[in-house]
């Protein structure tokens, strides 16, 4: 029986957020996460998937899953240092450093383990992390556990990443200083300004961390936005995700052979939770593979980008700075961005509302995610659908 005081805490806490336009739902799916999915009965435009490339339903995947689990089972039974670590394991991590252009990667069970895992490794209490106001919540949560002092630079400030870069190096209170930045910033579409970022780092000695999760299969004709910029010699940690552009499960740091080499005798999640499925690992392996040999995956991911955002513009819809496919639809008023997310559902186009704490406070918005496996015909449907709920709330004219 829970205890009176838990329950009491819970049902404040749930109710404070309820009215507040706080609280979100969760929908069950009944079909696979493609570009049209089944919610309650329902077939809606999907436009709520970070399944950038439409690898997630991809056949060449599935089979290689299928072929895997096959071959290894359903899991790999163990952590990666006692008996996990299969050779599908092994080749996924000389796919990713080939494709990130590195000496070495290693795996992750998710993207947020990299970030807890990774950061927490390497910077100990007596050094500092630099961090963009915007970061990720699992940026934020590795740099906390990691007990680095933590400070601030505001969002893609450049003079204000060296003035904080300058007051940390003259002080001589930290014995390692790391600046870490999102490469794609997943709330606004933006891009990290890398060849700036790289220019103070190195002025300043900064170890250099980028977590390209929404970067990776979308910049750089998918290299990711390290690769964009060619500045695959200037930033130590590239951190990337499985899960999205490239469509399974499971996260990953590329980089130099010693510092791999060191993650995967001092990350904790590398060392304490067991390893990638072999179905995973190997579908996965097979995604780098299908963005290497068909770069169109891609061509069509910005393309259709390029289009839903004019077209939402167009309607006179407040997208923001986004340089990515990634399409906030930005209301502010939380209660207004619940309501435009249901109106939305109901007309048959799936977004969901992204309020406090994932955004600030009166910067709530839906989140639109146009993705390769979207025909201009489901993107048409879903703008007549967001003008048309628009207007009825009076978002729009």
């Amino acid at each position: 029986m829970t205890s009176k005081v838990l329950t009491e805490f819970l049902e404040t806490g749930l109710g404070e957020l309820k009215s507040k336009g706080l609280l979100n739902t969760i929908d069950v799916l009944s079909s696979a996460n493609g570009p049209k999915i089944q919610v309650g009965g329902k077939e809606l435009i999907n436009l709520a998937s970070n399944n950038y490339l439409g690898f997630a339903t991809r056949p060449e995947l599935i089979e290689a899953a299928k072929a895997a689990t096959d071959k290894y089972g359903v899991g790999a039974g163990a952590v990666r240092t006692i008996n996990g670590t299969l050779d599908i394991h092994i080749e996924l991590e000389k796919q990713i450093a080939e494709f990130k252009g590195t000496e070495a990667a290693i795996a992750f069970q998710s993207a947020f383990n990299c970030n807890m895992g990774a950061i927490s490794a390497v910077m100990k209490k007596g050094d500092a992390i630099i961090s963009d106001e915007l970061n990720h919540a699992s940026i934020i949560d590795g740099c906390r556990l990691s007990g680095a002092k933590i400070l601030r630079a505001k969002h893609q400030d450049m003079t204000d990443l060296e003035r904080v870069a300058k007051e940390a190096t003259e002080s001589g209170a930290y014995n390692k200083i790391m600046y870490i930045t999102d490469g794609v910033f997943s709330m606004d579409g933006d891009i990290a300004k890398l060849p700036e970022i790289a220019k103070i780092a190195e002025k300043y000695n900064l170890i250099t961390y980028v977590d390209d999760a929404h970067g990776s299969g979308v910049t750089g004709n998918g290299a990711g936005t390290v690769a964009a910029f060619g500045l695959q010699d200037k930033i130590d940690f590239q951190m990337g995700c499985l899960s999205k552009a490239i469509g399974v499960v499971g996260g990953y740091v590329a980089g130099s052979k010693t510092l791999i080499d060191w993650l995967k005798s001092q990350a904790r999640p590398f060392l304490f939770s067991t390893s990638l499925t072999p179905g995973a690992a190997a579908a996965a392996k097979e995604a780098f593979v299908l963005m290497h040999e068909h770069p169109e995956f891609n061509k069509t991911l910005i393309e259709n980008g390029n289009y839903f955002k004019a077209e939402l513009k167009k309607a006179g819809f407040d997208t923001g700075k986004s340089e990515t496919p990634i399409t906030p639809v930005i209301l502010g008023d939380e209660e207004k961005t619940q309501e435009f997310s249901k109106r939305l559902i109901e007309e048959g186009v799936y977004v969901k509302p992204i309020v406090f704490p994932t955004v600030p406070l009166g910067r709530g918005r839906v989140r639109a995610m146009p993705t390769a496996a979207h025909t201009k015909e489901m993107l048409d449907d879903a703008v007549a659908i967001f003008t048309k709920v628009g207007k009825e709330i009076g978002l729009i004219n």
